[in-house]
């Protein structure tokens, strides 16, 4: 699997549990950490942990919902004989045997079994009703201070689409708006311009946003997300460069959609947290 550091760490009872997320939405706990709060052989307490029956038909409903890939017959299997003398479970005969997502095996530095926080905070139950409190106490606070941290982000880069929005309609005012056009005319001009931005990066107008969205409030762009609004502020001074060269709206949607289709798809191969921090700022395979 993907090696990718660890994003976050959870300090529970002196005991350090790493997190580690590729798409900010689908964290994975360290099992091996949280394994170590009850013996020193971490890999020992979690593959008793997956030998009962109880495990096995959790693990197999959370696939059964989570994965389309999932190999039921195989899972039937497992259940069968789970809970038996002779039944031995771990991580990798796990995933590999029925196709698992919930649970995997990392190598490197921060080596060890990971789980999905659903399934880590019922092993974290297994191991100790009272360390999965101190668990889930820091794990909350790490949530807190996250969100907080997206939504300055988040306000940062709206901040910037906005300014760069004027660079943009003083580009449409100088070269695209004939002195004789009613008011009427320059607010439709310009407002054609922005869908044209509209449609390059989100695929629709800001009409057909409020037709498919009637229940929310603002408008489409207040609720794009960073990598879309980070976007959004480089393809308005680049529309600007492109309305001054004189460019047809035809020839600049295709140009313009080109590079913020390439530049979305960067984004969301860059972890921000691997990212240099400014000054001052906050500075073993296993079975």
């Amino acid at each position: 699997m993907n090696n990718k550091p660890i994003k976050d760490t959870i300090h529970a009872k002196g005991f350090d549990i790493g997190i580690y997320t590729n798409d900010y939405e689908n964290e994975f706990i360290s099992l091996t950490d949280i394994a170590r709060y009850k013996s020193d052989m971490p890999h020992d307490v979690i593959k008793n942990w997956m030998r009962s029956r109880e495990t096995i038909e959790f693990l197999g409903i959370w696939e059964s919902l989570h994965n389309p890939s999932f190999k039921q017959v195989e899972f039937d299997l497992f259940r069968t004989e789970a809970g038996l003398n002779a039944f031995t479970m771990s991580p990798s005969k796990w995933i590999e045997g029925v196709n698992a997502i919930g649970i995997v095996t990392k190598a490197g530095r921060y080596g060890g079994t990971y789980a999905h926080s659903d399934i880590a905070l019922e092993f974290a139950s297994w191991v100790s009703a009272e360390f999965k409190l101190y668990i889930m106490k820091d794990y909350q606070r790490l949530r807190r201070d996250e969100n907080s941290r997206l939504s300055l982000n988040w306000n940062l880069n709206r901040e910037i689409a906005k300014l760069n929005y004027r660079v943009h309609t003083d580009a449409i005012k100088d070269n695209l708006i004939p002195p004789d056009l009613t008011q009427a005319q320059i607010t439709y001009k310009y407002a054609s311009e922005a869908d044209m931005l509209n449609v390059a990066i989100f695929g629709m107008t800001a009409k057909q946003w409020r037709e498919n969205n009637p229940g929310k409030k603002g408008n489409l762009r207040d609720h794009a997300n960073l990598n879309q609004l980070l976007v959004l502020a480089n393809m308005e001074s680049y529309n600007a460069i492109l309305i001054e060269q004189g460019m047809q709206m035809s020839e600049r949607l295709v140009l313009i959609r080109e590079h913020a289709v390439k530049q979305l798809q960067t984004l969301a191969r860059v972890s921000m947290d691997n990212l240099p921090k400014l000054p001052g700022g906050d500075s073993n395979d296993e079975e």
